[in-house]
């Protein structure tokens, strides 16, 4: 199904995930879809192995947790992030290093103090590789870090590869 982008979320300097200057991060770009899903894309590297030529288990683990996790950013006017208090990840093929891959998540159940989302990570043919659910304290980050918008380089960075629509 095609699905219209609505936006994009900022990136970082230095997280792991989205950190745009990590030289071991998985740079990833993070997309709000019509739906209001969330959608990551990212392209895997050496760096992020297990096995030869595989995608380790905890990088799985740590891409759903994040998209995930940004998915209330969607549902709040609020400036709410999630911290993570439970997540249960299902493995279900071996994930390739050689493309791009993508993160689709979404939230299930919102109430005032928590939230709760699903998410997959997809194969470049669209198949499911890796299942996640987490359960998400909701808290202003000014309680969870002393984080400096300007120093941590935290903002929207715009790319002429970024897509309008996507097929899901």
């Amino acid at each position: 199904m095609l699905r219209k982008v609505t936006g994009k979320q900022p990136n970082s300097r230095m997280c792991l995930v989205c950190g745009l200057k990590n030289p071991f991060g998985l740079h990833a770009a993070f997309y709000e879809l019509d739906n209001k899903e969330i959608l990551s894309v990212f392209t895997p590297r050496e760096q992020h192995q297990s096995y030869p030529g595989r995608l380790h288990g905890g990088i799985i683990s740590t891409i759903l947790d994040e998209a995930i996790g940004r998915a209330i950013m969607m549902h709040s006017d609020d400036e709410v992030w999630g911290v993570t208090v439970d997540l249960q990840v299902r493995f279900k093929k071996p994930v390739p290093l050689d493309g791009e891959l993508r993160v689709v998540g979404r939230i299930t159940k919102d109430s005032s103090r928590f939230f709760e989302g699903s998410g997959e990570l997809l194969l470049a043919d669209g198949t499911v590789a890796a299942e996640g659910h987490g359960r998400y304290l909701k808290v202003s980050l000014d309680k969870i870090a002393d984080f400096d918008v300007d120093a941590q380089e935290w903002g929207v960075v715009n790319s002429k590869d970024d897509p309008d629509e996507i097929e899901l």
